[in-house]
């Protein structure tokens, strides 16, 4: 029986920037989760009554807060690059190494995020997380403006493959990225 549809690309150009892909989808997944982990449940002392369980979870805002705030800051990260990788339209490989930088950044949020709630209201702190932001937000206009950029050599350049919304994808990174827009 003959199967009708295109047959998934098992190497070559394509199958590297699904596999890339996969994998960034894999790092930003994992991130996410790692930011409840940080919110432990609280010791109750006491009668452990309603209101000794209500203070000791009012103590966790600043863990709630700060793991809201993180996780829909990767979560902004992760539909920019989606989108970004959308608009790719060629496969380098010197796409690997920016690609890694910005999921390093995002690896490191769990750690940050954690830092940041655990000293709630300290400078320090909050200008380390602030800091690995706009790290990130760096490393994500870096990916970004790469990989929506026509390919790098005019023997790969083919007009039906260039990136329609390669400008539309930086200009978009650059108005929503999250670190740059709270600045």
């Amino acid at each position: 029986m003959r199967r009708i549809g295109k047959e998934p690309e098992l190497h070559g150009p394509g199958h590297a920037l699904e596999r890339l892909i996969f994998f960034s989808d894999a790092v930003f997944a994992i991130a996410i989760t790692l930011l409840i982990i940080e919110v432990r449940v609280p010791e109750v002392h006491g009668a452990r009554s309603d209101h000794d369980f209500l203070v000791a979870l009012a103590q966790l805002s600043p863990h709630f807060i700060s793991f809201l705030i993180s996780f829909f800051v990767i979560g902004s990260f992760w539909a920019g690059h989606h989108r970004a990788f959308d608009c790719a339209r060629h496969w380098d490989s010197r796409i690997v190494f920016p690609n890694l930088v910005l999921l390093c950044t995002i690896a490191a949020m769990p750690f940050f995020t954690a830092l940041s709630s655990e000293y709630y209201g300290h400078r320090v702190p909050v200008a380390f997380y602030c800091g690995w932001m706009a790290l990130a937000a760096l490393a994500n206009i870096r990916l970004q403006r790469i990989i929506t950029s026509p390919p790098w050599s005019a023997s790969m350049y083919r007009p039906n493959n260039a990136s329609p919304c390669a400008s539309a994808a930086i200009r978009h990174c650059l108005a929503r990225s999250p670190a740059l827009s709270s600045a």
